[in-house]
């Protein structure tokens, strides 16, 4: 041990190991997002599409609010239950994901958007 060591308290122990803290899941893929969506405690489901791409196909169920709009709209979403976040690729929800999730919500992105569901071939819901 060096002479600045012993003065000013170090030692030769290897330093302890930070624990990873986990983080919670920001992304889901179609699979999961139906599986939550038909749990006991489902998410609410955000559409942030344009009112043109909603009306084509959406999950039933999911509350449109274009990106746009969110950030000035925040107080129209719960803060007591996790938000599923829909668009057409995954690129604006995941924008719109870390807007939450930065303001303190819960919210995860459907990796895939809509294109993703479609695949998968889940149920949409057309029109209004």
């Amino acid at each position: 041990m060096s002479f600045l060591n012993k003065l000013f308290g170090a030692s030769d122990a290897p330093a302890a190991q930070a624990t990873p803290v986990a983080r919670p899941q920001t992304a889901i893929n179609a699979a999961e997002a139906r599986a939550r969506i038909d749990s006991a405690t489902p998410p609410f489901l955000l559409d942030v599409r344009e009112p043109y791409e909603y009306a084509e196909g959406h999950i039933d169920g999911a509350r449109l609010l274009p990106l746009g709009e969110l950030g000035r709209r925040l107080n129209e979403l719960p803060q007591d239950r996790e938000i599923l976040v829909i668009c057409r690729s995954g690129n604006r929800s995941g924008t719109a994901t870390r807007q939450l999730v930065q303001a303190g919500y819960r919210a995860v992105n459907l990796t895939g958007g809509m294109i993703g569901w479609q695949r998968a071939g889940f149920p949409l819901r057309r029109g209004q």
